[in-house]
């Protein structure tokens, strides 16, 4: 078992071990001192070290399983969460750690990438909601585990398009989240993924099929929450796709002002 944990983690089992047992031989040592400190020397030194030597045979290995265990514990509980939080097929954020991290950044309760704390309150940011056109098609003609891999590879192509502190999520089936904290041009962004999809190498089969997506974007300037902001999104998404797919579909979270729609230049090649 220890051979398992790490260099790091031996030291923090070692650590907890020394202190856990000089705790006890220290209170071992007083308690025997007070209970026979009338009886003089010698009785008084060889219960002194009696009750020391007790003491480190039993707390020594007691504190260095229980270190252990919880080390353990800790492990197993990470490795869980990491399970919950990631989509085991394309390796993006799941759609609950998503829209948690999503509400937390838009809330002001830190980065999205990370647990620190902050002040400021109502931050701005962009949702886009990308979903792959036909997917359908693919898992028909193809089979599902190609469909899978068409998934991979838009998640890739996504990742790939993005900047490092932008959030991307699997929000279910063929469907993608991509967060952008701050004031940033969604559309440029946006346009980017579109045109990595749309050129990314996928040949299920050794048939070459090109993968193509529609995007659908909306901004605030502070607040909201993220089932607002989806709503939004997922609002602009359907236009892209009535659109013609293969396009986007950006623009402010406010009904007066119309998106921005960024259409293939090649859009006819679009299946």
């Amino acid at each position: 078992m220890l051979s398992e944990v790490s260099p790091r983690g031996r030291m923090q089992i070692l650590r907890w071990t020394t202190l856990g047992t000089l705790f006890c031989v220290v209170f071992a040592v007083s308690f025997n001192f007070l209970l026979f400190r009338d009886l003089g020397d010698p009785a008084l030194s060889r219960a002194l070290f009696g009750s020391a030597v007790v003491a480190c045979l039993l707390a020594a290995p007691s504190f260095f399983y229980l270190s252990l265990k919880l080390r353990q514990l800790a492990k197993t509980n990470h490795r869980l969460n990491t399970i919950a939080s990631i989509d085991g097929l394309t390796g993006c954020l799941t759609r609950r750690a998503f829209s948690t991290l999503v509400d937390d950044w838009l809330h002001g309760a830190g980065d999205p990438g990370n647990a620190k704390g902050d002040t400021n309150d109502k931050r701005p940011g962009t949702l886009l909601v990308i979903d792959a056109d036909r997917f359908k098609s693919i898992n028909d003609r193809f089979g599902h585990q190609c469909g899978d891999e068409a998934l991979c590879v838009i998640a890739a192509a996504i990742r790939a398009s993005m900047r490092i502190d932008d959030l991307v999520g699997r929000l279910g089936g063929e469907e993608f989240g991509v967060f952008l904290p701050g004031t940033v041009d969604a559309g440029e962004i946006a346009e980017r993924i579109r045109r990595k999809v749309e050129t990314a190498s996928f040949s299920p089969q050794e048939c070459p099929h090109q993968l193509t997506v529609s995007i659908g974007g909306a901004s605030v300037s502070g607040g909201g929450t993220f089932n607002h902001i989806y709503r939004l999104a997922d609002e602009r998404l359907y236009e892209a796709k009535r659109g013609g797919r293969n396009r986007i579909a950006v623009g402010p979270a406010t009904p007066t002002v119309p998106p921005l729609r960024l259409v293939s230049p090649n859009l006819a090649s679009a299946t």
